[in-house]
């Protein structure tokens, strides 16, 4: 199927030949239609699979011969949760518009929003936020909802984990009765099922894949080390390897620090992102990551969720997350479209929990690859000692490979 085959406007058409794309992905062509018809939809959708165009090229087809805004007015809103995502999505929606007379804006927080007010009064026909900033504009009559027409909850899922569904439900309650609600999320869980429940009219449901559908195509290694040498196997390996880029998760914001500054200390053009940084060190470092001027990115799971790179070769995870579905969110950066991709994880003894979780939750066990020189130290063998009925202590000790050996010593 061609994209003209759609529904979109010549315009939209002419954007996405001059992009390079030639055929719709599987969520497009199904949620693109549905969209276009104006109905409300929920759609089930993995990172990397071309959810953003297929929400946001019907929206812009929808609103592309519609009057301009008013005053503080918006017409489509896109509450994304995290200010990377916000910022990606609205990046797209720039680039999607650029032969339409669409006005479009992010607000989110981390930075002053004077400037975001400002914006505001000339109205836009897209605005993209997040829900914090959202509620304090709001609050602050820099918004006024009366004309909205479509409303995006983008990685719902994400949103319900981070908190934020009372702030939902309260936007939600500001916005007129009458409006189309898109739903996009990477799980179609309970908690997921009951808040569509609230926010949707009889809506079309799209659920294309598993949460272990996407990753088939990315190569996933683990690589057994101590807990202290993480950081060494991660410079090695990216020493030995010819990767252009390389994205790096680790559990903590101290540790993402740690981690660039002995990247830098060796030469390696390597930034850190996360909630501890402003927004311009986060802008800064992303747009750095994309230009390639930064080579190594090191970040949490929350500061990296809008993370959106073309053809990433690598991505490493330095710690295994405690939440399984972070795993598939992390790696599916890479392998994107239709290219290959490389996920690498460190395991250390500690994380034995984490790994159960995930082998679980992806349906496969990983096959341990030791790298040499890095291969983690042999445990001691575990001594028992029991108190026998005449006051004696016995030791039991069972060293691997060898019988038991035993040995009585009286108490003092």
């Amino acid at each position: 199927m061609a994209f003209s085959a759609l529904g979109l406007c010549t315009e939209l058409l002419n954007t996405v030949t001059e992009k390079g794309y030639t055929s719709p992905s599987p969520i497009q062509k199904e949620a693109i239609p549905a969209i276009l018809s104006q109905r409300d939809v929920i759609a089930v959708a993995q990172t990397g699979t071309g959810k953003t165009a297929s929400f946001s090229l019907p929206i812009l087809h929808l609103l592309a011969n519609k009057p301009p805004p008013q005053t503080n007015c918006v017409k489509a809103l896109i509450i994304a949760p995290t200010r990377e995502l916000a910022a990606q999505v609205a990046l797209n929606i720039n680039t999607y518009s650029q032969n339409l007379n669409i006005r479009s804006t992010a607000v989110f927080g981390g930075v002053r929003i004077e400037p975001q007010k400002h914006e505001l009064e000339k109205g836009v026909d897209i605005l993209i936020a997040t829900p914090g900033r959202l509620v304090d504009l709001y609050e602050q009559s820099a918004i006024n909802f009366d004309y909205l027409e479509i409303l995006v909850l983008d990685e719902a899922d994400r949103m319900l984990d981070l908190g934020f569904v009372d702030h939902i439900h309260h936007i939600q309650n500001l916005l007129p009765k009458k409006h189309q609600t898109l739903l996009f999320s990477a799980t179609f869980s309970k908690e997921i099922k009951a808040l569509a429940t609230t926010m949707l009219h009889n809506p079309v449901t799209i659920e294309l894949a598993k949460a272990n559908d996407h990753i088939e195509k990315i190569t996933q290694m683990l690589h057994p080390v101590d807990k202290e040498r993480k950081h060494a196997l991660v410079i090695h390996l990216i020493e030995n390897n010819d990767w252009s880029q390389i994205l790096v998760f680790t559990r903590t914001k101290r540790g993402a620090d740690i981690l660039r500054n002995e990247l830098e200390t060796l030469g390696i053009a390597a930034e850190s992102i996360h909630a501890n940084r402003t927004q311009q060190a986060r802008t800064l470092a992303l747009n750095g990551f994309r230009n390639g001027s930064i080579k190594v990115l090191i970040g949490t799971d929350l500061a990296a969720r809008g993370i959106d790179i073309h053809q990433l070769p690598c991505v490493i995870n330095v710690d295994l997350p405690y939440v399984p579905e972070d795993y598939i969110h992390r790696i599916g950066r890479t392998g994107r479209a239709s290219s290959n991709g490389l996920a690498i994880s460190l395991f250390s003894d500690d994380e034995a929990k984490q790994l159960r979780a995930i082998e679980r939750f992806i349906g496969r066990q990983f096959k341990k690859t030791f790298v040499a020189g890095f291969a983690p130290k042999p445990k001691p063998p575990v001594v028992k000692i029991e108190e026998d009925l005449y006051g004696n202590f016995e030791a039991d000790v069972k060293p691997k490979g060898k019988g038991r050996l035993k040995g009585r010593k009286k108490r003092r």
